[in-house]
C-alpha cells in the first residue's frame, strides 16, 4: 500500500512537465512568426513612405506649372463674358431705337382680334419710354415712342368702348321675367343667370381695364363704362314695359307670366312661373263687387245704376303691373350689373361707378312713381278716391322689395339710397289723406232726392263704400301701416303702446296696424250708417224708407261676410254682425207696420155682436161693408205700390213675403170665418173679392217688377 501512494504523484509531474514544454515550444514558434511579420511590415512601410515622398515632390512640381496657366485662362473667360455682355447691352439699347418701327404696323392696325399681341407691343413701347427718360431724356426718339405709346393707349380705350358698345345688349323681357319669378314647385328656386357679355369679350374688357388702370393711368374708361351700361340698364327696363303693353294690346287682356300657359317666345321649355308679386287684386275685387252693385246679392237686378269705381281702365292696370315688375327687374338687373362691374372696375371705384350707372334707370322709376302719386293727388282733389287704390299694390310691393333694394344700393350715395324711402313716404302720405277724405265724403255725401233709388234698393254710396273697403282687404297690412305712418292711431283714439310703434315690434306693430285699419273701416261704416239714415228721410213713405235701410244694411252685412271684411271689423267691434242683424230686424218691423192700415180692418173693433143669421141693422151692415172695402182697397193699393219696390236678396225677399202672408192671410181667414154666417149684403161677391189664397198670391208678387 505504501509503494502505490508514492508512485502516482511522480507520473503526474512528468505529464505536467511535458505539457508545459509543449506550450512553451508553441509560444516560441508564435513569437518567431510575429517577429518575421513585423520585419516585413517595416519593409513595406519604408517602401510606401518612399513612394509618397516621391509623389508629393512630383505633385508640387505639377502645381507650380498649372496655377499660372489656370489664372491666365480665368482672365480670358472673364474678358469673354464682358465682351458678350457688352454686345448684349448694345443690342438691347439698339432695340429701343427700333421699337417705334417694329411696332408701327401693329399699333396702326389696332388691338381688335389680337389683344395679347397688341399689349406685348405696348409693353415694348413702354419700356423704350422708360429707357429714354432715364438715359437720354432730350433725344427725339423719346418723343417718338411717347407719341406711339399715347396712340396705343387711345386705341385701347377705343377698343374698350367698341367692345362694350358692340356686345352690350338690353336683357330680353322674357329673361327678365324668368329672373324675377319664383317657381312654387321647386324647393330651391332656380336662379336665372343674366349674361350681359360673351365670356371671351368679357375677358378682353377685363384685360384692357386692368392695363388702363395699371399702365395707362387713365380713369376715363370708367365713365365710358357706366354710360354704356347705364343706357343698357335703362333700355332693358323700358323693353320690359313695352313687352307688357304689346302683349296686353295684342291679347286684349293684361299680360302676366302667371296666366300664360305657353309662351312661344320663351327660349327654354319650362313650367309656367308666377311673379314675385302678382297684381290685379284690385280688378278681382272690383269684378266681384261689381256684380253685387249691378245685380244685387242674389244675382238679380236691383243694385245701384251708378258705380264710378267699376269702370277701371285696363290701361291703368297695365301700368300698375308693368311698374311693379319694373321695380323687381331693376333690383335684379342692378345686382347683375354690380357683379359684372366688380370684374372690370377697380375695387375703390366700384361703388361710385355703380352709383352713376344706376342713376338714369332709378330716376326714371322714381319719376314714374311720383307721377302715379301726382295722378292720385289730382284725382283726390276731384273727389275720385278710387284712384288711391292704384297706390296700394305698388306701395305693398315697394315695401316688400325695400330690404333687397337697400342691400343692392349699399355703399351708394345717401341721395341715391333715400330715393325709394322718399317715394314710399309720398305714397303713404297721399294714401292716408285719401283714406281720411274718403271717410269724410261718406259722412258728408248730400241727400239728393233725384239720386235716391225709386225702388228702395241699395244706394250707390253703399255699393261704392263697400267696394272701396273690399279692395282694402287684400292690402290690409299696407293700409294699416299707411294710416299708422301718418296719425299713429290718435285720430281713432287707440291707446299707444311704445312696443307697438317701435320698428322692432314685429308682430305687435302688425297687430296695432290691423286694429288701426279695423277702426278706420268701422268709422267708414259708421259714417255710412249715419248718411243712410239721413237719406232715408227723403222718402215720404216710411215703409219705403224702411225697405231702403233694410236693403242697405243687409247689403253691407252680406258684403262684409262674403269678402271676409267682417273678420277685420270684429277686431275692434266684436258685436258688429249682431248689431247689423238687429238693424235689419228693426227695419223689417218698420216695414210690417205699413200693413197695419190693411189688417186693422180685419180686427173685432166695431164689429157687430149678434147670433148667426140674426138680422143686422143698417149701421151694422155698413160697418162690415166698410171693413171689406177698407181691406180690399188697402190690399190693392199696397200691392200696387210695393210691387215696384225691390229687395235684391232672395232670402230676405222670401222671408218678408212669407211673414207678411202669414200675418195677413191668418187675420183675413179669421175675419172671413167671423162673417161667414152674417148676412150683411145682397151682393157678397162685391165685397168678398179675394179668397185667402188669392191674397197670398198678391203678396207673393211684392218686390217683383216683372210681375
Amino acid at each position: 500500500m505504501g509503494i502505490t501512494t508514492k508512485m502516482i504523484p511522480t507520473e503526474d509531474a512528468s505529464a505536467r512537465k511535458r505539457e508545459i514544454e509543449e506550450k512553451l515550444k508553441q509560444e516560441q514558434e508564435t513569437l518567431s512568426f510575429i517577429r518575421e511579420n513585423l520585419e516585413k511590415s517595416d519593409q513595406l512601410t519604408k517602401g510606401m513612405v518612399s513612394i509618397l515622398s516621391s509623389f508629393e515632390s512630383r505633385l508640387m512640381q505639377l502645381e507650380n506649372s498649372i496655377i499660372p496657366v489656370h489664372k491666365q485662362t480665368e482672365n480670358l473667360q472673364r474678358l469673354q463674358e464682358n465682351v458678350d455682355k457688352t454686345l448684349s447691352c448694345m443690342d438691347h439699347v439698339i432695340s429701343y431705337y427700333h421699337v417705334a418701327k417694329d411696332t408701327d404696323r401693329i399699333i396702326r392696325e389696332g388691338p381688335t382680334g389680337r389683344l395679347d399681341e397688341y399689349l406685348a407691343c405696348i409693353a415694348k413701347i413702354q419700356k423704350a419710354v422708360e429707357y429714354f427718360q432715364d438715359n437720354n431724356p432730350d433725344s427725339p426718339e423719346l418723343n417718338t415712342v411717347k407719341a406711339r405709346f399715347e396712340k396705343g393707349k387711345e386705341l385701347l380705350e377705343a377698343e374698350f368702348r367698341s367692345l362694350l358698345t358692340r356686345y352690350s345688349k338690353p336683357v330680353p323681357p322674357i329673361l327678365i321675367l324668368d329672373a324675377i319669378s319664383v317657381d312654387d314647385e321647386l324647393e330651391v328656386p332656380e336662379e336665372v343667370v343674366l349674361e350681359h357679355l360673351p365670356e371671351a369679350v368679357l375677358q378682353d374688357i377685363i384685360c384692357i381695364a386692368g392695363w388702363l388702370v395699371e399702365y395707362g393711368r387713365n380713369q376715363d374708361f370708367m365713365n365710358v363704362y357706366f354710360q354704356i351700361r347705364s343706357n343698357q340698364l335703362d333700355r332693358s327696363i323700358k323693353g320690359l314695359k313695352d313687352h307688357f303693353r304689346k302683349n296686353s294690346a295684342s291679347s286684349g287682356v293684361l299680360y302676366s307670366p302667371a296666366v300664360q300657359t305657353k309662351r312661344k317666345d320663351t327660349p327654354t321649355k319650362k313650367a309656367p312661373r308666377r311673379p314675385v308679386y302678382i297684381p290685379g287684386t284690385i280688378r278681382k275685387a272690383q269684378n266681384l263687387l261689381k256684380q253685387y252693385s249691378q245685380h244685387g246679392l242674389d244675382g238679380k237686378k236691383g243694385g245701384s245704376n251708378l258705380n264710378p269705381l267699376e269702370g277701371k281702365d285696363d290701361v291703368l292696370d297695365i301700368e300698375i303691373d308693368s311698374y311693379i315688375h319694373c321695380i323687381s327687374a331693376f333690383v335684379k338687373l342692378a345686382q347683375s350689373e354690380y357683379a359684372l362691374l366688380t370684374e372690370i372696375i377697380p375695387e375703390h371705384h366700384q361703388k361710385k361707378t355703380f352709383d352713376s350707372l344706376i342713376q338714369e334707370a332709378l330716376d326714371n322709376l322714381m319719376l314714374e312713381g311720383e307721377n302715379i302719386v301726382s295722378a292720385a293727388r289730382r284725382a283726390i282733389m276731384r273727389h275720385d278716391y278710387s284712384a288711391v287704390l292704384t297706390i296700394f299694390p305698388i306701395l305693398k310691393h315697394l315695401k316688400m322689395t325695400k330690404p333687397e333694394f337697400d342691400a343692392t344700393l349699399q355703399g351708394t350715395a345717401a341721395s341715391t339710397k333715400n330715393k325709394l324711402p322718399t317715394l314710399i313716404t309720398s305714397m303713404e302720405t297721399i294714401g292716408a289723406k285719401a283714406l281720411e277724405e274718403f271717410a269724410d265724403s261718406i259722412k258728408n255725401d248730400p241727400d239728393k232726392e233725384y239720386n235716391m233709388p225709386k225702388d228702395g234698393t241699395v244706394h250707390e254710396l253703399t255699393s261704392n263704400a263697400i267696394l272701396f273697403l273690399q279692395q282694402l282687404l287684400d292690402f290690409h297690412e299696407t293700409a294699416g301701416a299707411m294710416l299708422a305712418s301718418q296719425v299713429l292711431g290718435n285720430t281713432y283714439n287707440i291707446p299707444l303702446d311704445p312696443r307697438e310703434t317701435s320698428s322692432s315690434g314685429g308682430g305687435s306693430t302688425s297687430e296695432f296696424n290691423k286694429r288701426l285699419l279695423s277702426t278706420y273701416i268701422c268709422k267708414v261704416l259708421g259714417n255710412l250708417q249715419l248718411n243712410l239714415l239721413s237719406k232715408s228721410k227723403v222718402y215720404e213713405d216710411s215703409a219705403l224708407s224702411a225697405i231702403f235701410l233694410h236693403n242697405n244694411y243687409n247689403y253691407i252685412l252680406k258684403s262684409l261676410e262674403k269678402s271676409d271684411l267682417i273678420q277685420l271689423v270684429t277686431v275692434t267691434q266684436k258685436k258688429a254682425e249682431s248689431q247689423y242683424r238687429e238693424l235689419i230686424e228693426q227695419q223689417m218691423q218698420m216695414y210690417q207696420r205699413s200693413w197695419v192700415k190693411v189688417t186693422e180692418h180685419l180686427t173685432d173693433r166695431n164689429m157687430p155682436v149678434g147670433l148667426p143669421g140674426a138680422k143686422l141693422k143698417d149701421k151694422e151692415r155698413q160697418v162690415i161693408k166698410d171693413k171689406f172695402k177698407g181691406f180690399n182697397d188697402g190690399l190693392e193699393e199696397l200691392c200696387k205700390i210695393q210691387k215696384g219696390w225691390a229687395i235684391p236678396d232672395k232670402q230676405q225677399r222670401d222671408f218678408i213675403r212669407q211673414a207678411q202672408k202669414k200675418v195677413v192671410s191668418d187675420a183675413y181667414r179669421v175675419f172671413l170665418h167671423r162673417c161667414a154666417n152674417i148676412s150683411f149684403t145682397k151682393n157678397p161677391e162685391k165685397y168678398h173679392k179675394y179668397r185667402p189664397e188669392e191674397v197670398e198670391d198678391m203678396i207673393e208678387k211684392l218686390f217683383d217688377t216683372s210681375a
